[in-house]
C-alpha cells in the first residue's frame, strides 16, 4: 500500500509565498508523473502543474512564471512552489502520483488528502 502525505498549506498574504509539499511512502516500486491540482469552494478540481519522471514540467496558464512544481526522487516527494500568491489561487491543494507498487507489480493513480491554501486580499 501506498500513501501520500501533503503539507505546507496555510494562510498567506496577496503576494507571498508557499511551499507545498507531498511525500509517498509505502509499497513504491518507482513513482511516475506528480501533478498538483486544486479545487476552489463550488468549482471543479483543476490541473495546476505537473512533472514527469525525467522532471519535464507543464503548468497551468493562471500559474505560469509564479509556481514552480519540482521532485526529489530519493525522498519520493513532489513540491510545489508557489510564489506572487493571488486570492484566486485560494483553494485545497491535492497531489496526485503515478505509483507503479510492488506485490504486486502494479500501476496505480494516488491521491493525497489535500491542503488548504488561503489567500488573503
Amino acid at each position: 500500500q501506498v500513501q501520500l502525505v501533503e503539507s505546507g498549506g496555510g494562510l498567506v498574504q496577496a503576494g507571498g509565498s508557499l511551499r507545498l509539499s507531498c511525500a509517498a511512502s509505502g509499497s513504491i516500486f518507482s513513482l511516475n508523473a506528480m501533478a498538483w491540482y486544486r479545487q476552489a469552494p463550488g468549482k471543479q478540481r483543476e490541473l495546476v502543474a505537473t512533472i514527469t519522471s525525467g522532471g519535464s514540467t507543464n503548468y497551468a496558464d493562471s500559474v505560469k512564471g509564479r509556481f514552480t512544481i519540482s521532485r526529489d526522487n530519493a525522498k519520493n516527494t513532489v513540491y510545489l512552489q508557489m510564489n506572487s500568491l493571488k486570492p484566486e489561487d485560494a483553494a485545497v491543494y491535492y497531489c496526485n502520483v503515478g505509483v507503479v507498487t510492488e506485490f504486486p507489480l502494479r500501476y496505480r493513480e494516488i491521491w493525497g488528502q489535500g491542503t488548504l491554501v488561503t489567500v488573503s486580499s
